[in-house]
């Protein structure tokens, strides 16, 4: 298992990079957009990686952080999510977001990830809410039309669509848009 790499950027290839250890070995290495937009070529990297193997080829995966790491292997023991879907979630959204996202069951954050559907997402949040000990509530991903509308109007308004929902979950449900509206920016006078 190649769990850590340290060398030098020689070449980039899309999300692809390849990379000269000091003994002259070329490893290529998948890495973030996050990371290919700081690093120069030529330039000393050292990565965490994982290794996905494969019957026909040996894939590497690079990570700028342990944090980063750990959260890509967290993302691999959901059904249904394999390396490849694990590392665009890791390369399109931050830690930070996703922890958030998991936390507020924040469906939208995971869906503008290149290539993840809406019922990924929601399987992701389901079941990463109980890894990282939060509360699930599938209420909060699946709303109606009108509760849609209320959040779109509170995000019109400045609101970020966690608080909006936050807001949104702490309103009686018998309430018209309008009023729903009215008292979510009530409670946060």
């Amino acid at each position: 298992m190649i769990g850590k790499l340290k060398g030098k950027l020689v070449e980039v290839d899309g999300n692809v990079g390849l990379i000269e250890t000091s003994g002259g070995v070329f490893y290529q290495v998948y890495l973030p957009p996050s990371l290919l937009s700081k690093i120069e070529h030529l330039s000393p990297i050292e990565l965490y990686t994982y290794l996905q193997v494969r019957d026909d080829a040996l894939v590497l995966f690079g990570f700028e952080t342990k944090q980063q790491h750990d959260f890509f292997k967290l993302l691999l023991s959901v059904s249904g999510v394999g390396p490849k879907t694990a590392f665009s979630v890791i390369s399109f959204v931050s830690l930070d977001s996703l922890v958030s996202c998991v936390k507020n069951n924040d469906v939208d954050v995971l869906t503008r990830v290149p290539g993840l559907g809406r019922k990924t997402a929601m399987k992701i949040i389901l079941e990463l809410s109980t890894k990282l000990k939060s509360e699930f509530d599938i209420k909060n991903m699946v709303m109606s039309e009108e509760d849609k509308t209320v959040i779109d109007a509170l995000v019109s308004l400045g609101y970020k669509s966690h608080e909006a929902k936050k807001l949104l979950s702490k309103l009686p449900k018998n309430l018209s848009i309008e009023e729903k509206i009215k008292e979510s920016l009530k409670k946060t006078k």
